[in-house]
């Protein structure tokens, strides 16, 4: 399998605070990746971190073997890593088709028009209100757009961050459910969740951090549950 992005020793924080600590990971073209952990071990700083987004230390991240550290976060964008963060950071004044389209903003308006047509095939409920003001919508369906507007890139690998959370869980495994069935069309994917058992059947290797490491990648058949997970970290934190 080809290697799309490729973390080596990363180390990386805020100011004097280290986060991360020697980070290695690799994802490969077309793969899926779960990115788990407790919250407040690493998992969303790891994600700023590939994006340029926070102080680098250490070590070294490459999109198809060349360094990508220095580069800025809107190239990186352009250059086809697209990170969708927590939480609805959507424009809320503007209506819900221009959220979708600033997530193409370097295409032309044809481009544009066909991946808006294929994110709204996959969230139906946005469709209905197009031209409605995004700060309007529900919890839900403001995830939906905001998932919506990353995938209007077209990227190369998407960074997602915990799509999860803060929804009801209804609504959490209704998006996981069209996560699920996304067609990436050869791009790669890596998603950080606490809850992992929203990720079974789907992703292909799952990444366990823990303090800021990386402590195991495992295939998805042979990953933990989540909840067992979980206790394993809570106890290993104590």
């Amino acid at each position: 399998m080809t290697t799309v992005l490729e973390v080596r020793g990363l180390s990386a924080g805020y100011g004097p605070l280290r986060v991360l600590h020697e980070i290695d990971l690799a994802v490969g073209e077309g793969e899926r990746v779960g990115l788990v952990g407790l919250n407040g071990h690493g998992k969303t700083t790891l994600l700023r971190s590939i994006m340029g987004l926070v102080d680098w230390r250490q070590g070294e991240v490459e999109l198809d073997g060349a360094s990508i550290l220095k580069t800025p976060t809107h190239r990186l964008a352009r250059a086809g890593v697209v990170m969708i963060p927590q939480g609805d950071a959507l424009f809320p004044g503007l209506s819900v088709q221009d959220n979708l389209d600033s997530g193409a903003f370097a295409t032309g308006w044809r481009e544009r028009k066909k991946r808006r047509d294929r994110v709204l095939e996959l969230f139906p409920r946005l469709a209905e209100r197009l031209d409605q003001a995004a700060g309007t919508l529900s919890g839900g369906e403001r995830r939906m757009c905001s998932v919506g507007r990353g995938l209007m890139s077209n990227a190369r690998i998407y960074l997602i961050d915990e799509p999860s959370l803060g929804l009801a869980p209804g609504v959490a495994a209704g998006l996981y459910a069209t996560l699920r069935e996304l067609d990436l069309e050869g791009g790669s994917l890596v998603l950080a969740e606490q809850n992992q058992t929203l990720l079974e059947g789907w992703i292909g290797r799952v990444a366990r951090i823990h303090g800021g490491r990386i402590v195991s990648i495992e295939t998805a058949e042979a990953s933990p549950g989540g909840e067992a997970a979980a206790d394993r970290e809570r106890r290993a934190g104590t």
